[in-house]
């Protein structure tokens, strides 16, 4: 090797540890940034024609795709089974557990008690009071849960509204960055700091909806969902979704009063064997509106036409007529299996029986169509009702499965059953959030370590003194030749 051809790779040693730092330096700068992907210098050497040396190929960013896709999926995973498990614990905050005063089990007990005190002293007034106050109450506690199951329905709808227009914002983002990337690559620039970006984008969308990604060769990156919905490819999906003012009980996407979801103006399903958009946060949100919620409205509701149907018997109350409703009416009027739906949000107590509604208070005791005050000492009705409702009957609704169930054990099904799916949901959560710490730990550890930076840099200062000691010595030689 010539003295020229020595300089040449010394200098060449010099551009490759100096380029190295940056890149170490890079490295450590955003040890604790979001998104970022450690990068390596990527070198090879000169053996080509006269040159000798080293030359810098690239940098590249370090990133495993396999457990990137795990982990974007587990998050997915884990932001339904949380939103599930939120919203199953709302409802069973809702009707209450049996302990609590106010929850429908402990409404259902008081109510019995009420009776059972007045059956052994129908003469006395105050007693007929308390049953009119634990019937009122009754009715009050199945009209609130009601307005807090459409309520919790109203939230869900008005989240989706929300995460749609950051959904279609974020992914307008990530196909911007798309140009950009190929632009910055096809002009031979450094675009790692774009993906970068772009990575931090996904990843702020991907407990929403599951994510595959792939990327081509000119840096552009193309989303799908696990079911094949494509988000960006080519261009952005365009999700389109309308918020609802506000939702009743008998409001169902199936009626088309509430809004679905459509990509680029075509509908999907986000649920059932043939879904386009299932699991995340975003699907278990549509879950919540047209099923969970739903679902536990229709309970309440089965239970609300059970319970009018034992009181409304023709054998229980001889003065009622046919037409007329019993001690609980629909809003005034008969309950009817017809009219089942978003009945727990109409119940009230017959106005009949109720002073401050023109009733009074002895048809509790004498029929709710009874003309004139009967004996004060005849319990018949009081304990008719009381047995209605301790009888163990096939439940009225189709909400329920034929068990024969008392009323008390079937406000007692309610919450077992929003407790169990609230478990499960629980149980579910509980298990991806594990998966999901196991995957980004693995992901965190082929990020950014700062000791072995550090190492790094120690190496690449004694490399580049070598070289420039090399250059030196060099120079000693060139200065003595010349000398000569």
């Amino acid at each position: 090797m010539t003295i020229s051809n020595a300089l040449s790779a010394a200098l060449t040693g010099l551009t490759a540890s100096s380029r190295a730092a940056s890149v170490v330096s890079e490295n450590i700068a955003n040890a604790r940034t979001e998104g970022f992907g450690e990068r390596s210098l990527t070198l090879s050497s000169i053996a080509h024609g006269a040159g000798r040396g080293v030359q810098v190929v690239g940098v590249t960013r370090s990133s495993d795709p396999v457990i990137l896709g795990e982990r974007r999926s587990t998050e997915a995973a884990q932001g339904e089974a949380e939103t599930r498990a939120g919203y199953l614990q709302r409802i069973e905050t809702l009707i209450g557990l049996p302990g609590e005063g106010a929850s429908l089990s402990a409404r259902f007990d008081a109510f019995e008690t009420s009776l059972v005190s007045a059956a052994s002293r129908p003469d006395s007034q105050a007693r007929l009071d308390s049953v009119l106050n634990a019937a009122q109450q009754l009715a009050s506690t199945l009209n609130n849960i009601s307005d807090g199951i459409q309520e919790i329905r109203q939230q869900a709808d008005a989240l989706i509204a929300t995460e749609i227009t950051h959904l279609n914002r974020t992914l307008s983002a990530i196909h911007d960055l798309n140009g950009t990337i190929r632009t910055s690559i096809s002009r031979g620039e450094n675009a790692l700091g774009l993906i970068d970006r772009q990575q931090a984008l996904i990843d702020g969308i991907a407990d929403l909806v599951p994510i595959r990604e792939t990327r081509n060769d000119a840096g552009m990156v193309s989303l799908y969902t696990t079911d094949g919905l494509p988000l960006v490819e080519g261009r952005p999906a365009e999700f389109g979704f309308s918020a609802t003012p506000a939702i009743t009980p008998l409001m169902s996407l199936q009626n088309n009063d509430l809004s679905g979801l459509t990509v680029n103006g075509r509908p999907i399903s986000t649920s059932g064997s043939y879904a386009s958009l299932s699991g995340g946060r975003l699907a278990a949100l549509f879950a919540v509106r047209d099923e969970i919620a739903p679902q536990a409205q229709a309970q309440l509701d089965g239970l609300a036409l059970d319970l009018t149907a034992r009181l409304d018997n023709p054998g229980l109350d001889p003065t009622r007529a046919a037409a007329d409703p019993g001690l609980f009416s629909d809003d005034g009027l008969l309950a009817s299996a017809t009219y089942e739906d978003g009945l727990a949000a109409r119940i009230t107590v017959n106005a009949a029986v109720d002073p401050d509604r023109g009733g009074a208070l002895w048809r509790l005791r004498d029929g709710v169509g009874a003309t004139s005050e009967g004996a004060p000492g005849d319990p018949t009705l009081l304990q008719g009702i009381l047995d209605a409702l301790q009888t163990e009957r096939p439940t009225a609704s189709t909400a329920f499965s034929s068990a024969s169930r008392s009323m008390a054990e079937l406000a007692s099904d309610i919450l077992s059953l929003t407790s169990m799916d609230r478990q499960f949901a629980d149980a579910r959560a509980a298990e991806t959030s594990g998966k999901f710490t196991v995957l980004r730990e693995a992901e965190l550890s082929r990020g950014v370590d700062a000791d072995r930076q550090m190492q790094r840099l120690l190496e690449i200062e004694n490399a580049y003194a070598a070289n420039a000691r090399v250059i030196s010595t060099l120079d000693d030689m060139l200065d003595r030749l010349l000398g000569l």
